[in-house]
């Protein structure tokens, strides 16, 4: 079976040895090993870090039958942007054209956002009878009409009118919709304006849990000992790993950062990741002693320090998208057995207050913030639980192994489905 991927938003394996795959990512290699022909489509441009990975248009080998086609594209600096819209624009342009020269594929899956991405894979699909999935990950362009103020909305409903018909054209042109969770999947059928169909599936973010080498584990936590963080620390350890934009509220973490500093309880919170509001929440954690930015850190780094932390901390604000996914940072976190910190309502907080791996906050609330920082210092046994709930949950329901062999599974049936 040959399959193309179109993902343009994820690490790739040519970032680095280090560098943590995702779901895509995850997935080719899967459908490679497993003897599919796999065709990547991604970008020259890394979402992530903000800078190109090639100033080239090229093909890739990663493996044997494993390409990645690289789409170039100008990139951008700021996630809300008519540079970022432009950006997506241009990857679209660039895969109808190059497209119809690679060998046609059995089946496609194509990642939601981008919309422009998606018209342009389910139009190559329609006109030449190839199944195709839209994997539903994030609510565009509702998201950005919510972002406006109130009275601005109704106007960014109507800017955003082409992109609302081309997510309709693209969910109801496509062969089957997937996503992370039931509430998704039904918004996009609400695009595709029809009832669910045999082949429209859940399926959650998975995680790939790789041990470092004893090396890579020992230059790992000397890293952090240079930071002031060691693993034999006394230390109440707050982790968080991402981009440091404006999805999370920091804010409300670094006021509490503040009550806490210089107190009893021995708190500290490592704040690691890159982004635009970095230079932001570094300075309005100045002075703070139990506040640190590490930076961007690798895969080592982060599964060195997530097993000395205590929470892991998904600070996200309770927009209609996260309140009804499950980000794959919790995943991450239940995977080390961290329970999560989270002021996030719907979804994930159904599922951690479900398996009791969960410690909640209100969004915004210093105090409420606080007052669960120190009752899950106060009770070490009732934390220990916690962590061995997150385990479980994780080794039922998101591993790596089991998420992405059933789409690999779901990948073949659906490249069958379709004479």
């Amino acid at each position: 079976m040959r399959v193309w991927l179109i993902t343009i938003g994820e690490p790739v394996p040519t970032d680095g040895h280090d560098e943590r795959l995702l779901r895509t990512g995850i997935l080719a290699r899967l459908l490679s090993q497993n003897g599919h022909e796999v065709v990547w489509w991604c970008s020259s441009f890394d979402h992530t870090r903000k800078k190109q990975r090639t100033v080239h248009e090229v093909s890739t080998t990663v493996s044997d039958g494993y390409r990645l086609m690289v789409l170039r594209s100008r990139g951008y600096q700021r996630n809300i942007s008519l540079a970022r819209l432009l950006d997506h624009r241009e990857h679209a342009t660039r895969f109808a054209e190059l497209a119809p020269r690679e060998p046609i594929p059995d089946v496609i899956l194509c990642s939601m956002p981008t919309i422009d991405l998606s018209r342009a894979a389910v139009k190559y699909a329609v006109s030449r009878k190839i199944p195709v999935v839209l994997d539903i990950r994030d609510l565009w362009p509702e998201i950005f009409v919510d972002l406006a103020p109130r009275w601005a909305r109704g106007l960014a409903r109507l800017i955003l009118t082409p992109l609302f018909r081309d997510l309709r054209w693209a969910c109801s042109h496509a062969t089957a919709l997937t996503s992370m969770t039931p509430q998704i999947l039904q918004w996009g059928l609400g695009y595709a304006n029809r009832s669910r169909s045999e082949l429209d599936r859940e399926f959650p973010f998975g995680y790939e849990e790789r041990r470092p080498t004893d090396v890579e584990l020992r230059e790992a936590n000397e890293f952090w000992k240079e930071h002031g963080i060691a693993v034999d620390s006394k230390q109440f350890f707050v982790v968080f790993f991402g981009t440091i934009g404006r999805q999370f509220d920091l804010d409300t973490v670094i006021d509490a950062a503040r009550r806490l500093d210089g107190g009893s309880r021995a708190f500290h919170f490592i704040l690691c990741g890159a982004g635009d509001r970095l230079d932001y929440y570094k300075k309005a954690a100045a002075g703070l002693s139990n506040v640190s930015f590490p930076g961007w850190v690798g895969s080592s780094e982060i599964w060195a320090l997530m097993r000395i932390a205590h929470l892991g901390l998904a600070p996200y604000h309770n927009t209609k998208d996260f309140c009804a996914s499950i980000p794959n940072k919790p995943i991450e976190y239940l995977s080390a057995g961290l329970p999560v910190l989270s002021p996030l309502t719907g979804v994930l907080h159904d599922l951690l207050l479900r398996n009791g791996c969960g410690v909640f906050y209100s969004e915004g609330g210093v105090k409420s913030l606080v007052d669960a920082l120190e009752l899950s210092y106060d009770d070490p046994a009732h934390l220990k639980i916690m962590a061995n709930n997150a385990i479980n949950l994780f080794q039922e329901r998101f591993t790596a192994e089991i998420v992405y062999s059933n789409m690999k599974k779901y990948l073949e049936e659906v490249s069958n489905s379709v004479t």
